[in-house]
């Protein structure tokens, strides 16, 4: 029994020493692998937060759809049934980084209307015009800035002046004919007033830039190179545009060139004339521009822009001027009431009347008065 006993105490002492080493050996090899990872972590090279790289450009972009429309049914008072639908597309993209600033805006506009009085569609409303300005700001007058300012105005499609036809031999009123015979009378009658490229304005303006308040910004621009484009032959007198060289001076024509010059000038007939004419003329002068910018609240704002052109080359004392402005009332989320003015004086273009029955410069001038939807995004 004594044996047994000592045989026991043994092992237990045995079995106690080698779990002992076993933990000790155990927690040692721990210890190397702790002791490694962290040799390597301090050893590796630092990684930098990721920093969000700046974006220099906002954007935002503006749409407007309007319609009108009346309806008349036994009114004693007389009128039109008329349908009226407009689009507007106002887009900007402005890039600023320091004091270097460069802002994009792309405007949009297009309309037509329907009267019963005249079975065709008559464009109400079309604009192209394109700014595009890069500057670079007086790091000591932060008001102050050099600028180079290009803008390009035009239309998108062919504009036309409605005139009533006259009646034909045998009928007392158009209203006796076929609607697809009035329409034929009708666009029979019309003549072209623009079109796409007829005309188009185009300029590089060098000079500065002057931010007196928030709301008013002036560019003087003293540096003005232009070119006056009209594409259609039939208004390249009426837009004053020169004409070509060959015919400048009639002692140097031909006999058989100048018969068919004069006879030509003396139709009447714009299509006949126009060839005699070139499709553009370039301009090099002054300009001064004035964009007004007023939020009388978050639901009504005014914006207004007056350009002033003087042309070196020809007659600098004859300015040219273009007056825009435009009134946008919210009154709910999606829909707001929107007023617009255009106003423009261009000494070179002429302008037939039938109050007077002469083709002469005249005040162009347009408004606009129309509810509809409306849908904004902004940017950053």
């Amino acid at each position: 029994m004594k044996m047994l006993k000592r045989f026991v105490a043994c092992f237990c002492a045995v079995a106690v020493c080698s779990a002992s080493m076993l933990s000790a050996q155990e927690l040692t090899e721990a210890q190397k692998i702790a002791a490694s990872a962290a040799a390597a972590a301090a050893s590796a090279p630092e990684v930098a937060p990721e920093v969000e790289k700046p974006d220099y450009w906002t954007e935002s972009l503006k749409t407007n759809i309007k319609y009108g429309q009346t309806t008349l049914t036994n009114w004693a008072a007389g009128g039109d049934n008329t349908v009226t639908l407009q689009a507007f597309v106002d887009g900007n993209a402005n890039y600023k980084k320091d004091d270097l600033f460069w802002n994009n805006r792309l405007q949009l506009d297009y309309g037509f209307v329907y009267a019963s009085s005249k079975p065709i569609l008559q464009k109400s409303d079309d604009r192209i015009y394109l700014e595009s300005k890069l500057g670079y700001k007086n790091a000591e007058m932060r008001n102050f800035s050099f600028s180079a300012n290009y803008d390009f105005k035009s239309q998108f499609t062919t504009g036309y002046d409605y005139l009533t036809p006259a009646v034909p031999d045998g009928y007392e009123s158009l209203e006796e004919l076929k609607r697809k015979d009035k329409i034929e009378l009708w666009k029979d009658a019309r003549k072209v007033k623009s079109g796409f490229l007829a005309p188009a304005y185009t300029n590089l303006a060098l000079g500065i830039d002057l931010k007196p308040w928030k709301w008013l910004s002036l560019n003087f621009a003293p540096l003005t190179g232009g070119v006056v484009i009209v594409r259609n032959e039939d208004l390249r007198k009426n837009y004053g545009m020169e004409l070509k060289k060959a015919y400048k001076d009639e002692a140097e024509m031909s006999p058989e060139v100048l018969e068919q010059f004069q006879e030509d000038m003396a139709s009447g007939d714009l299509s006949l004339i126009g060839q005699y004419y070139k499709s553009s003329r370039f301009e090099f002068g002054t300009q001064l521009k004035a964009d007004v910018a007023v939020n009388v609240n978050d639901n009504f704002k005014y914006t207004s822009q007056v350009v002033l052109f003087s042309n070196y080359l020809d007659r600098a004392q004859d300015i040219r001027v273009n007056w825009d402005n435009r009134f946008d009332w919210k009154l709910a989320k999606y829909f707001s009431l929107t007023f617009t003015t255009n106003m423009i004086y261009d000494d070179k273009v002429l302008i037939y009347s039938d109050v007077d029955g002469e083709t002469k410069q005249r005040v162009q001038f347009k408004q606009s008065l129309l509810f509809g939807f409306t849908w904004t995004w902004a940017g950053k």
